[in-house]
């Protein structure tokens, strides 16, 4: 018997004493919860195009928290140079927003040190959508996620798990840094702010079950994944093994076109040989690792820098261009994809 069913057998049989009119209310909570498939969504922004018949315009950068130090007031910089030359729709930021602990909370100075005063072009004046690193889960979450920093600066928004849709092309940002075992197993001396994740399970099943429902229901012509930790990565810290395991097949399965993270501190371009799938690594927002890279199929591997920048997207509905930029606002590295138009069908 389906639930629907039950919960019409419930209220028809019920015998209505006190106790049970109490009652009532909860199991039919409890069985809409189980019932209605938007309670599980993940939530869905909206960006309206503001230049008509024009490619969507976004910078990417990750990595990058540290009151203008490591180079990040000079990756600002160029970012505002680049934003201004392509006229920005939004800019997308891969976590580790604050470091090295995230923010102590909502009045932390940190939010006007590393982020306000530091992206101050008039280009980057639009809105950012952030997912958190595992720096930002070593602080106050919920200050990040808090609708005031919003108030203090519009251009901020910060969910854990969430939907952009631009149009023809479906962001799916997930928040990453709950799958990682060693974060919870062994720790160091390192504390995570876990609230809204516990039960763990629960938490990352949940997460996992909306992604993949989300991606099957999307019609978008491109659809792009962003997380904070790899997926496949030839920098310092490698492939997120926990997440690779769990979100690769998903992504396989989804026909995604993209995933874009940072977490190592690098820029990056691999193209999966056997998914077709393009793993973008922008982590190089300030503190870069230099000289620290893995051995990784040539075939694969289109470009590895080891220093800051960031990368910009271009999209159209039949084709996406993929930049890397230095601190200098250097061009290091082009890709194109593209796809057929949809074409309506001659009467």
């Amino acid at each position: 018997m389906d639930d629907k069913r039950i919960l019409y057998v419930l209220i028809k049989n019920m015998a209505w004493s006190l106790k049970q009119r109490v009652l009532l209310p909860v199991m039919v909570v409890l069985l809409l919860l189980r019932t209605s498939p938007s309670i599980a969504e993940l939530q869905k922004l909206k960006h309206t195009p503001t230049k008509a018949d024009q490619p969507l315009n976004i910078l990417v950068v990750g990595d990058w928290g540290r009151k203008g130090t490591h180079n990040q007031s000079l990756v600002a910089y160029q970012m505002g140079e680049v934003g201004e030359k392509h006229n920005i729709d939004f800019v997308i930021s891969t976590g580790d927003n604050f470091y090295d602990d995230g923010l102590t909370g909502v009045d932390d100075p940190a939010f006007y040190d590393s982020f306000v005063n530091i992206y101050t072009a008039q280009s980057l004046q639009k809105i950012w959508y952030n997912v958190l690193g595992n720096h930002d889960y070593r602080g106050d979450v919920e200050a990040q996620l808090s609708p005031i920093l919003t108030q203090k600066d519009s251009r901020w928004v910060c969910m854990r798990s969430f939907i952009l849709d631009a149009g023809i092309v479906e962001f799916f940002f997930v928040d990453t840094t709950p799958f990682r075992d060693d974060y919870f197993t062994d720790p160091e001396d390192h504390t995570y702010d876990w609230s809204g994740v516990l039960p763990r399970e629960a938490y990352l099943s949940g997460l996992l079950e909306d992604v993949d429902f989300a991606l099957g229901q999307s019609k978008a012509k491109w659809k792009i994944v962003v997380g904070h930790h790899t997926i496949k990565s030839a920098g310092h810290h490698g492939n997120t093994v926990e997440v690779e395991q769990q979100f690769l097949p998903i992504l396989k399965a989804r026909n995604v076109d993209a995933y874009i993270n940072g977490h190592d501190h690098c820029l990056e371009h691999i193209v999966d040989a056997e998914s077709g799938i393009h793993f973008l690594t922008s982590g190089g927002g300030s503190k870069a690792w230099k000289g620290d890279i893995k051995p990784w199929d040539q075939e694969e591997l289109k470009l590895y820098y080891d220093g800051q920048g960031f990368m910009t997207l271009q999209i159209t509905e039949s084709k996406a261009d993929i930049v890397f930029y230095d601190i200098y606002g250097k061009v290091l590295h082009t890709w194109s994809l593209s796809k057929k138009l949809n074409h309506a069908a001659s009467i």
